[in-house]
């Protein structure tokens, strides 16, 4: 007896062609070239850089500041992007300022590490003229350790730390607009608060996946840090034994989650295919982007972070979110979605 094989069993027609989802870029020409100028080493100083690279700012109590906070910016910059200790830092910013023949100082590198722990760093966000759709996650950055092989082989030991980086990005520019560095400990949920108050401008979306399903992250969502702003749409999954929550009072952010467990209920969420439309149909796809941003960050910046005081690892991590930045406006790809019969 001939043997009828699975899919015809379900009553799939023979020779039906599978469609696998491509994405092509519509302006590589213009992407290419973005793509290249994110290797070059060009590198000019302006007539308000050479005027800025010492320190003219108010006078402090003890020892004054030689170099400005634009000059230990561009060191560490260049130290975070080329993955340089700080010995080797001062000589590669000597050499440029030689080679360029200016008659300027590298800040050396005990002033470099003492001046990192204070500076402020801006993470050079476009404007934007209309609402923001912010995509949150976490990722995690190693201070010292291990290697991964070693682990694998032998274990890791006490001494392996690690801290965590938060990271809320626009959905449509790709642009780094809010950062926090905490412990490796830290619930995600704490650091929604000071992720908003960082991103400027309207906030119409927040992407999330199942760890920001807290009763803190709807309120801060739904009551944001002006009282004139609407409330901000979470795009947050509940859990699997999420209920109808019941108040005395109308609150934003309970009736919020509470029409979410019930779109969720109604698309039964046992069934896989009915979970995916609601995945669809509300979006939480595009979270997806921020874990592409994290390994960005680790492919280009790397995994592990230089500076060994916490306020020196903050302020390197919001270094390398501010380069990401800078390159993501050189050229961001457009796609198209395609469809091909394999």
């Amino acid at each position: 007896m001939k043997k009828v094989s699975s899919r015809r069993s379900l009553g799939k027609p023979q020779g039906a062609a599978k469609k696998k989802v491509v994405y092509r870029v519509t302006n590589w020409s213009e992407y290419e070239q973005g793509l290249i100028q994110r290797g070059r080493l060009d590198v000019w100083v302006s007539d308000e850089v050479l005027d800025a690279w010492l320190y003219a700012g108010p006078p402090q109590r003890g020892a004054q500041f030689h170099y400005s906070d634009l000059a230990i910016e561009t060191a560490l910059t260049l130290r975070k992007l080329f993955k340089l200790p700080l010995r080797q830092t001062e000589g590669f910013v000597q050499s440029l300022l030689d080679l360029l023949g200016l008659d300027l100082e590298a800040p050396d590198h005990t002033t470099l590490s003492r001046r990192q722990k204070r500076l402020e760093i801006d993470l050079g966000v476009s404007p934007s003229a209309t609402p923001r759709h912010l995509v949150v996650d976490s990722t995690g950055a190693k201070v010292y350790g291990e290697g991964e092989w070693q682990v694998r082989q032998y274990g890791w030991t006490q001494r392996r730390t690690w801290r965590k980086l938060h990271l809320v990005m626009d959905a449509e520019t790709g642009e780094i607009t809010a950062e926090t560095l905490t412990e490796a400990g830290t619930d995600d949920a704490s650091q929604v608060r000071p992720l908003l108050r960082q991103t400027e401008g309207e906030v119409e979306r927040f992407y999330g996946d199942g760890a920001y399903d807290r009763w803190r992250v709807h309120h801060a969502l739904a009551y944001p840090k002006s009282g004139s702003s609407p409330p901000i749409e979470a795009v947050i999954p509940p859990r699997r034994d999420a209920a109808i929550r019941t108040a005395k009072r109308r609150y934003r952010h309970i009736e919020a989650r509470n029409e979410r467990v019930r779109q969720i209920h109604r698309k039964d969420r046992k069934r896989w295919k009915r979970w995916k439309r609601w995945k669809r149909e509300s979006g939480y796809h595009r979270r997806s982007i921020v874990e592409s941003t994290m390994s960005r960050y680790k492919r280009i910046l790397g995994p592990q972070l230089l500076a060994r005081s916490w306020s020196g690892q903050q302020t390197e991590a919001r270094i390398g979110c501010a380069i990401l930045n800078r390159m993501i406006q050189l050229g961001k790809p457009q796609t198209v979605r395609v469809e091909v019969c394999v």
